[in-house]
């Protein structure tokens, strides 16, 4: 990665670029969003993972900006708001397995699967015979044959009807193993929320399966331990506020969290390990937030007050932004509107288009950007693109399925998007700078009207976009739940999941004859239908369990 020692060559060229010469205080704005981004975006931070340092280092710096600002700290500790993130499970070192005295290698020769219970055993079972009060071997070699060719089998939901089978007729625990050449692809899945079996399920891999269960008359010496334990790591949301005892609040919000070196899966990049700095994604509107935070206060807008939000979690599902509806430090019912900033620093030269999401969920927005109330807007250099959703992946979700007004601001997607290649140079800061002014005006417009916004319910867009699926439930998922199940946060209007009597809050947990654990699992179970199939959905409500047939 690039060191960034190039800044003022940058801002003579984001200021030449143009062919017009700018005013002293947009060569500052200029200049601001770059020293942010140059910061946030530095290998120093480690790409501003969830949970770490980087975003550690990355919090103290926009807590410092804010207070520099002359913003009150708007967190539950100062400036910061401390949540939880569950990741799912971990297998702990303290588990092992022996044979005969010799130890195998926890997730090279063994692992436990992660419903397993923790306990400790001591036995001496012999391979071929299924004893009660006895350890048992479970060749899975047949069960991977016989279903070769079955489209619809689920090796997990097989295992764990297997096992409560096997537990039912006294087994202690039970030692997985394969003696096909067929995959089965078992594994230590982390995000796997199946509820907890009632005894401990140990895989042995192929080669140690051959070494140690090859005498199937053998009676062998068994000691073993799992243990498995939540993973959970901590993030960090920033806030700092404007109080101007104004009956209203106006949120501004943009995630400062990016991939750090790809560890959770979510890069774009062939290659593991690498450092993604993400200057655009979301180094740029972390930027835009921190600059509007001193262009508003030291503006003086007095009709509301304001609240400026740096969200980490995004990148994992929304996290930050979901935990601040839930544990606002602000009054939500006296909330006007949010306006989110994601990827805003690479807005094109040639079509300067600007994506405005969110414009149908309050009819404010459509005669501020119709014709008339567009006099009033900064609009230099700018085009508009509009898109009537109140969703979509990023932190407006959070607020819009609080039924409050949002907009959602987006200079597009590149080939940079989620890979390591999305650096502090690639930037267009003057872009960057027409599209910071464009949003103060439409807040200080907002600001004399002296009103609160209505809220309108939009179209959501949907997780079900993948050309894979050819039906759609018509939910938006939590995808903070850490339970068992999928628990919907939204149901679209007119979709198989309303008609069938769904609602926020409800934890599917079956479609069809098929078990429904985690969010992967719903997308696969989901894939399987087609236009016109009906299957019954079983969900909890409360502590209700309840069902109901939908028709796709």
């Amino acid at each position: 990665m690039r060191k960034n020692s190039f800044l003022p060559v940058l801002i003579f060229c984001a200021c030449v670029a143009q062919g017009q010469p700018f005013k002293k205080q947009d060569k500052a704005l200029i200049m601001n969003l770059q020293q942010h981004v140059k910061f946030l975006a530095d290998d120093r931070l480690e790409g501003r993972r969830t949970g770490t340092k980087g975003e550690s280092l990355a919090a103290q710096y926009i807590s410092a900006e804010f207070q520099k600002a002359g913003l009150l700290p708007g967190g539950t500790s100062g400036y910061l708001q401390s949540f939880e993130i569950n990741e799912g499970k971990q297998v702990n070192k303290a588990t092992y397995l022996s044979i005969n005295g010799e130890t195998l290698v926890l997730m090279k020769d063994f692992f436990p699967l992660v419903p397993s219970p923790n306990v400790t055993i001591h036995a001496f079972p012999a391979v071929a015979l299924q004893e009660p009060g006895m350890p048992w071997f479970y060749d899975i070699h047949e069960l991977i044959e016989e279903n070769v060719k079955n489209p619809h089998f689920d090796i997990n939901a097989e295992m764990e009807n297997s096992v409560r089978e096997i537990n039912k007729k006294g087994a202690t625990a039970v030692i997985l193993f394969n003696s096909s050449t067929r995959e089965d692809g078992i594994n230590f899945n982390s995000k796997d929320r199946t509820s907890d079996w009632p005894i401990p399920v140990l895989y042995v891999t192929r080669e140690a399966a051959k070494k140690y269960f090859k005498d199937l008359d053998a009676t062998l010496e068994i000691k073993l331990k799992t243990d498995i334990s939540e993973k959970k790591r901590t993030g960090i949301n920033v806030a700092g506020r404007i109080d101007n005892g104004a009956l209203h609040t106006v949120v501004l919000g943009a995630h400062y969290d990016h991939l750090g070196f790809g560890e959770d899966g979510n890069s774009r990049e062939t290659e593991t390990g690498k450092l993604h700095n993400g200057a655009d994604d979301n180094a740029s509107g972390t930027a835009a937030l921190l600059e509007l935070a001193k262009m508003i206060k030291k503006a003086r807008l007095k009709h509301n007050n304001y609240i400026f939000i740096a969200f980490s979690g995004e990148e994992l599902g929304l996290f930050g932004s979901k935990y601040y509806t839930e544990h606002p430090t602000v009054d939500m019912a006296g909330i006007n509107y949010m306006i989110n900033m994601d990827m805003v620093g690479r807005l094109n030269d040639s079509t300067h288009l600007l994506t405005v999401g969110g414009y149908g969920t309050s009819p404010s927005w459509g005669a501020l950007y119709g014709r008339d109330g567009k006099k009033r807007l900064y609009s230099e250099n700018l085009h508009f693109h509009f898109d009537s959703s109140g969703t979509g992946p990023s932190d407006h979700t959070s607020f819009y399925l609080k039924n409050i007004p949002v907009l959602f601001y987006f200079s597009g997607l590149h080939s940079d998007y989620h890979k390591a290649s999305d650096d502090f140079d690639k930037l267009n800061y003057t872009g960057e700078m027409f599209i910071v002014k464009h949003i103060f005006s439409l807040i200080e417009t907002e600001d004399k009207a002296k009103s609160k916004l209505v809220f309108a319910k939009t179209r959501e867009t949907l997780m079900t976009s993948s050309p894979r699926f050819t039906v759609t439930l018509g939910i938006m998922p939590d995808y903070t739940f850490s339970g068992t199940g999928v628990r919907i946060d939204g149901v679209s209007d007119n979709k198989p999941a309303q008609r069938a009597g769904l609602i926020a809050g409800d934890v599917i947990t079956s479609l069809g004859e098929q078990k429904i654990s985690t969010l992967e699992n719903y997308m696969q179970v989901l894939a399987t239908f087609k236009k016109g199939d009906k299957t019954k959905v079983i969900y909890t409500r409360g502590l209700q369990t309840l069902s109901s047939v939908v028709e796709f």
